[in-house]
């Protein structure tokens, strides 16, 4: 799929042009995703209390809030491919947003376990906003655009951590109990995903040139059908090796940023002894790094794309997992809580950097099939988020030691970069729409205040 007129810099603070708006509005509404996703994890510990929740039962419903995202992931690409993103956008942030309002209604292992199910379906949002910027941004900083829209999103699994137990203290000082408490408090997200659905579809379109279905009247766009339907694209994708290789690594990494956000809280909680804010304070400080940390992992892939093509983004991929591997075993051996929390924002910083490095690869490895591709990927994190889940599942693991086998983990999985390769035909191909994006642009990766 080639689109024209993509933008060849990134302005932050513009939101004339459509790329911008979709820039804003898919990182703001993958931020809402993740906020009502894991909002209630920070307030586990009172959960646990309430319902009577067993470490095991616990695991599950970790398992339940990643597995449904599997299956939607994969689908929600090739959707996007079909009506564009931005109906799929609108859609899912209304959908999602009434099992968030609605889990306070559990009143039991079961109920609450279906819940967690039903909300994980939000996780897809990641796929569309990744699919978002690729239709509006060039080559040269698409790799910037896909991992700084990604990691504003994947932001929210911080702000949740600080968030929701700020907002469930504020309804126990007036006078609600706790068991009262932490089911009002995910109405909150959930109110504001209805809205944002709103939103997405009135300010946002589909690519710079306008919606999906404006460019097939126009023939500007081939009709999601026959050669170019869903089904041939999603097959096209699932033949291609390299999209495996980049499922293993996206779940070494987006499905470990997963399992942290999941389990953070209550691992300082039990582990340090602290109290449920001061830990939910601390777990967010992993996700906070977003706000940087995976946008230098898309700045870094298109520098080294600039220096060595696409063998250069996937050189850095390689080198991104295997330090996110070693630091992830040092936080597992960890026993002073400064030394803990000094080694799991170095552990963060290269976790959400090998994320926007995987994407960074993603949108080159096969044009015609973007959203299944992305979608394929995508899924990969949240496998790996039910893999990692089972570690932490059982009594007779420590969460401790599950984090360290959880490293060696991603210390193996990082040579699947190494299998991702281009002909030297499409490394031509690109390099030369590198240059030709580039223009009169000062660097790669621009991104600009104005």
């Amino acid at each position: 799929m080639e689109l024209r007129n993509k933008a060849n810099r990134i302005r932050l603070f513009s939101f004339n042009t459509p790329q911008m708006r979709a820039f804003h509005f898919s990182w703001f509404a993958f931020h809402l995703c993740f906020f009502g996703w894991f909002g209630i994890a920070p307030l586990m510990a009172v959960v646990r209390e309430d319902l009577a929740l067993t470490q095991t039962q616990i695991g599950n419903t970790i398992i339940a809030s990643v597995l449904i995202t599997v299956i939607v992931r994969l689908a929600i690409g090739v959707l996007c491919d079909k009506i564009g993103p931005r109906k799929a956008y609108s859609g899912l942030l209304l959908l999602g947003s009434l099992p968030v309002m609605s889990i306070g209604l559990a009143d039991s292992f079961e109920t609450f376990l279906l819940a967690r199910l039903a909300i994980g379906a939000i996780g897809a949002a990641f796929v569309i906003t990744q699919y978002h910027t690729t239709m509006m941004f060039a080559p040269n900083v698409v790799g910037t655009a896909n991992a700084t829209s990604a990691g504003w999103g994947n932001l929210g699994g911080g702000t949740t951590q600080i968030l929701m137990p700020l907002i469930f203290s504020g309804l126990l000082m007036l006078g609600v109990s706790e068991t009262l408490g932490w089911r009002l408090a995910m109405v909150v997200p959930g109110v504001v995903l209805f809205i944002t659905g709103i939103a997405y579809y009135r300010f946002t379109q589909d690519a710079p040139d306008g919606n999906f279905d404006e460019l097939r009247e126009r023939g500007e766009l081939a009709e999601a059908n026959g050669e170019h339907g869903a089904g041939r694209s999603f097959l096209a994708a699932a033949k291609d090796i390299r999209v495996w290789a980049l499922f293993l690594v996206y779940a070494a990494c987006f499905g470990v940023e997963l399992t942290i956000n999941n389990i953070a809280a209550i691992y300082f909680f039990d582990h340090f002894d602290l109290t449920l804010a001061t830990a939910g304070m601390i777990a967010g400080l992993f996700g906070l790094m977003n706000i940087f940390a995976r946008t230098l992992g898309g700045v870094f892939s298109d520098l080294f794309a600039r220096q060595g093509g696409l063998k250069g983004r996937v050189r850095w991929l390689f080198i991104a997992l295997l330090c996110e591997g070693i630091a992830l075993i040092g936080f597992s051996q960890m026993h002073v809580l400064s030394y803990a929390i000094g080694i799991m924002l170095v552990f963060s910083l290269f976790v959400q950097m090998a994320e926007g490095a995987t994407y960074g690869v993603v949108p080159f490895v096969n044009k015609q099939a973007i959203g299944a591709v992305a979608g394929i990927v995508g899924a990969g994190g949240n496998v790996g988020a039910v893999a990692a889940a089972f570690l932490f599942r059982a009594e007779a693991i420590s969460y401790q030691q599950g984090l360290f086998y959880l490293g060696l983990a991603v210390l193996v999985l990082a040579s699947c970069a190494l299998l991702v390769r281009f002909s030297p035909e499409v490394e031509a191909e690109e390099a030369q729409a590198y240059r030709e994006a580039l223009g009169e642009e000062s660097g790669a990766g621009a991104l600009s205040l104005r």
